[in-house]
């Protein structure tokens, strides 16, 4: 699990619609609501600023936050978002609740490494396709990795790694692979250059059946 981001709140007091753009309309302070597990949902104004810049973290929207409400710290994980749909700045922010002892299930960011050294692109002449750039993972908040990494050395022209192939830390599972095999899908795979391989072409010669001999109709 990495360090966890902090951010500081205060109780919201004024509510509404109305006191929400008031306090949008400030530019120092955002609204939000913390929710879930056994205490009542609190209302929360947050720094604008401060805000932003745990933003800017990528593991933003995967990881822990302690939220210090009024010096109370709670740890949660952001749930979603409100954007303006101009300029895209942070209208409203949810937080859900975690509790150590119990499961929670959020997206993780894929980190793909090696990729200029992976066999297919470096002597295959493949490219590589991303399918996914995050996966839904179940752990309890202490096993919550910042990020998966998906190694890319050995992987092939033609050839995908699946989720099932994905090394995962202690204690993470992932959701989709409860569903069944059949939800299994391709993670990242490498894709054939155009026109296919020089041996794809070889074989396809010599499998090709050879053209009648003219002067043997004469």
């Amino acid at each position: 699990m990495s360090q966890s981001i902090e951010l500081n709140a205060s109780l919201r007091t004024d509510l509404g619609t109305g006191a929400s753009r008031r306090l949008r309309r400030s530019g120092e302070r955002l609204p939000g609501v913390i929710y879930g597990g056994e205490n009542a949902p609190q209302p929360v104004t947050l720094s604008a600023n401060e805000l932003t810049k745990a933003m800017q973290q990528e593991a933003f929207l995967s990881q822990i936050v302690n939220v210090k409400v009024d010096g109370t710290e709670q740890q949660a994980l952001v749930r979603s978002l409100q954007l303006h749909p101009v300029n895209e700045k942070v209208l409203h922010v949810d937080f859900l609740r975690v509790e150590a002892d119990r499961p929670i299930q959020t997206n993780v960011p894929l980190h793909f490494i090696n990729e200029s050294k992976c066999v297919g692109v470096r002597t295959g002449g493949g490219s590589i396709a991303h399918n996914l750039v995050d996966v839904e993972v179940s752990c309890l908040p202490k096993h919550l990795p910042e990020f998966i990494e998906v190694d890319l050395t050995a992987l092939d022209v033609g050839h995908a790694l699946h989720l099932s192939d994905l090394n995962l830390p202690e204690g993470v599972v992932l959701v989709a692979l409860g569903y069944g095999e059949d939800h299994d899908i391709p993670v990242v795979s490498v894709q054939p250059p155009r026109g296919g391989t020089a041996q794809a072409e070889e074989e396809e010669e010599e499998e090709a059946p050879a053209e009648p001999d003219a002067s043997a109709e004469d």
